[in-house]
């Protein structure tokens, strides 16, 4: 399957080096160097993925993240920043990102990042069953998407994918490190130890009548979450 992805950056030596290794990689790459420019191509064309920085001469990222999620677009969404203090951080997760990358980085392990999410975009570990339901939740597991008392919650791809595993161990602790190596691959490498936990705040905060005193999801201490029916 051919992707095509959507950078959104203004650095031109960062661009040059970019769509050289993803275009070596298979990918093709449509360049935004401006918000304005980001906005017209997700108007025109479907991405696989989107690359953006934060901080761009007209905007930042963050607005374009955003703008891609209310329209309830799960495409997974990487974002590239020179900002790496946790409250730009916990900002652009907030906003829908999947993921994100701390310039200066290693091409080989952004472009490793990519495959990965790309691999976990689509629905596949089904196991055979197309539906999942726990009181008020549900999930259909073919369209990959949730609903919360017949009302469907926008989440990101990640979100969702730490939400079904959760639910789908319903009833048992799920270790930190599992959900990691699930949702990122290789022990959570890819992440800093507080990017799941900024996670689970987003899924109660979508979920939970009371986030302060979660009913659901639940943190077992010292080992990992718990979805309790």
């Amino acid at each position: 399957m051919e992707h095509t992805i959507l950078l959104l950056e203004d650095d031109v030596d960062l661009i040059d080096g970019l769509t050289y290794s993803l275009g070596k990689d298979g990918y093709t790459v449509d360049v935004a160097q401006t918000v304005r420019t980001a906005y017209a191509c997700l108007e025109k064309r479907t991405y696989s993925l989107l690359l953006l920085d934060i901080t761009l001469p007209d905007g930042n990222g963050v607005d374009v993240c955003r703008f891609v999620r209310e329209r309830g677009n799960r495409v997974p969404i990487i974002f590239l920043t020179a900002m790496d203090d946790e409250v730009n951080v916990i900002r652009g997760l907030d906003s829908g990102a999947d993921d994100y990358v701390t310039k200066p980085f290693k091409l080989g392990e952004l472009c490793s990042r990519i495959r990965a999410l790309l691999r976990r975009s689509g629905i596949s570990d089904g196991g055979g069953e197309n539906r999942l339901s726990s009181g008020p939740l549900s999930m259909d597991l073919l369209e990959g998407s949730v609903f919360l008392n017949n009302q469907p919650l926008g989440l990101t791809n990640t979100e969702y994918r730490l939400l079904s595993l959760l639910v789908r161990n319903a009833g048992r602790t799920v270790l930190r490190n599992t959900i990691l190596d699930a949702l990122w691959d290789g022990n959570g490498n890819f992440v800093d130890d507080n990017t799941l936990s900024v996670y689970i705040h987003r899924l109660r905060e979508s979920i939970e009548e009371d986030p302060s005193k979660p009913a659901h999801l639940l943190t077992v201490r010292g080992f990992g979450y718990m979805w309790r029916p």
